[in-house]
């Protein structure tokens, strides 16, 4: 059993599809209504440092569908806004609950937890990687694809935390992936190098349509994350030509999935026909949020 999990590396292939398989199991008991009570008296610290919607809810309720408990923490709630350091934080907490998760502005912080606690501490994201976001892409695409050893995925737009636990993850199950950014857009370097002497396929293109074609997943996500506020109009000006449109989904398989993990701008980096499309399963890859964590929470303190 893993004790942290910070980025995608911190679980094996077998891990992820333990994850994905219990996942699915859990996502059909829900619907049937059975009740899965098997986080009894376990407690989970929330730390955000930035606002959410699927992330908080999803595993406030996946604490709650199993019988736990959950407790939000914001930067307001807590001394550690008030000077308490992030070490102290972990010791303190890990006295009171099962595990920690933390939505974090800089990497490091979610690493000085994982140090200091004593509880599994699970990273929620930060601005290196999003793992819980990929276990639940990687369930979704497995539902609509069936298997996903030797599919193409291809991330259009800004090479951020997510495209860099995407690139990982996608390595790690037998996927191949291409990633279409303008230059100074490029995911971080030293994930694409390990993923390559993981011994995947990765690609960094400048083309969209080169990197979208015979694709069976479209992926992408905002331009402007927080905190990318201040660099708005060159962003926008920048990646105008890295939109998930039509001209995308002609080139990619007849089957493909159009996939966006939310919140979405509609005419910025997807177009609305594209979002709105028979082809997007963007709603049934944030529910995925829920299933997914449920797991991956079981995995480590269940």
């Amino acid at each position: 059993m893993m004790k942290h999990v910070l980025s995608m590396t911190d679980l094996s292939k077998e891990d992820i599809l333990d994850i994905l398989e219990t996942g699915e199991d859990l996502k059909e008991k829900r619907i049937k209504g059975k009740v899965t009570d098997l986080l009894k008296n376990k407690s989970l610290a929330m730390i955000f440092e930035k606002s959410s919607t699927r992330t908080r809810v999803s595993f406030e309720v996946a604490m709650s569908d199993m019988g736990g408990h959950s407790l939000y923490l914001n930067q307001r709630d807590m001394q550690i806004g008030r000077g308490e350091t992030v070490a102290d934080t972990a010791k303190v907490l890990s006295r009171y609950v099962t595990a920690i998760t933390a939505r974090v502005n800089k990497h490091s912080t979610v690493q000085e937890l994982a140090e200091h606690a004593t509880v599994p501490v699970i990273n929620a994201l930060s601005d290196k990687e999003h793992p819980c976001q990929i276990l639940a892409d990687l369930l979704t695409i497995k539902e609509y694809k069936s298997t996903l050893e030797g599919r193409k995925l291809t991330w259009v737009g800004d090479g951020n935390n997510v495209c860099n636990s995407m690139i990982l993850g996608c390595v790690m199950v037998g996927m191949e992936i291409a990633v279409a950014c303008p230059d100074g857009y490029d995911p971080d370097y030293d994930i694409v190098s390990m993923a390559r002497e993981m011994g995947g396929k990765v690609e960094i293109l400048r083309d969209p349509i080169e990197a979208s074609t015979d694709a069976d997943v479209l992926y992408t996500d905002v331009w402007i994350s927080m905190g990318d506020e201040e660099e708005r109009d060159k962003r926008l000006s920048d990646l105008a030509d890295y939109q998930i449109n039509s001209n995308l989904l002609d080139v990619a398989k007849n089957d493909v999935i159009i996939m966006h993990c939310l919140p979405a701008h509609r005419g910025e980096e997807i177009s609305a026909e594209v979002m709105d499309g028979t082809h997007s399963v963007v709603f049934d890859q944030a529910e995925n949020r829920l299933h997914a964590q449920k797991a991956l929470i079981l995995k480590l303190i269940g």
